[in-house]
């Protein structure tokens, strides 16, 4: 018997039911990589970030994130190159699918049970998103803008329901708007640390302060 079709899957309408020592046995996730690209390229080098965010209260199955995950990465390496742009996968599926197995060979009925003992046994798993939230975030530089938006156009065709592309006002992956970023970044407010941002909390010696 195959993997069910995703449709079987797309609505919330059980409870989350996650992996425990209870709910052994859960075949891996799909997606294994949730950062791609530059990833450790500093939060200076990309200002702009563009999100997919869900339009609808469903569940993703983590088919559906790795093969959008390909698509997105594949059509950015092609047009802009491996080193020019850093994506996140924002979903985690941690919800398990369960599937009660079913005999369709010759004479099944015989040995089928039908719906006794019908708690179906683990067969993937599945992100519970809701609506608004933000599925994949691409960080780039502007110039080449046009090519993340494209790139998460393809992607969307990997998921049911529907999604929407959105450009963010934020300075990269960071929580601050593109002027207040400059703006504290000149005052010696924030520091870059990696692909993100500190924020200068001024603890310690005076002398150490940049407002000293």
């Amino acid at each position: 018997m195959g993997r069910r079709p995703s449709r079987c899957y797309r609505y919330q309408k059980n409870k989350p039911y996650i992996k425990s020592r209870y709910c052994r046995g859960v075949p891996d996730s799909k997606i294994r990589i949730y950062d791609v690209g530059a990833k450790s390229a500093a939060v200076d080098l990309f200002p702009f970030v563009c999100h997919m965010v869900c339009d609808e209260k469903q569940q993703v199955s983590s088919e559906a994130l790795e093969a959008a995950r390909v698509a997105i990465n594949k059509h950015l390496t092609k047009t802009i190159g491996k080193e020019a742009y850093h994506i996140r996968m924002r979903a985690h599926p941690f919800h398990i699918l369960r599937a009660n197995k079913m005999l369709s060979c010759a004479g099944a009925d015989r040995l089928s049970s039908g719906m006794r003992h019908s708690y179906g046994k683990p067969i993937g798993t599945a992100a519970r998103v809701s609506i608004g939230q933000v599925l994949i975030s691409v960080r780039a530089k502007d110039a080449n803008a046009a090519h993340v938006v494209e790139a998460l156009r393809r992607g969307k065709f990997k998921f049911a329901g529907r999604q929407k592309i959105l450009k963010s006002t934020k300075w990269g992956f960071t929580k601050f708007t593109r002027e207040e970023y400059v703006l504290r970044r000149k005052n010696g407010e924030l520091s870059a640390d990696g692909n993100i941002v500190k924020v200068n909390n001024y603890r310690g010696r005076l002398e150490d302060s940049p407002l000293f």
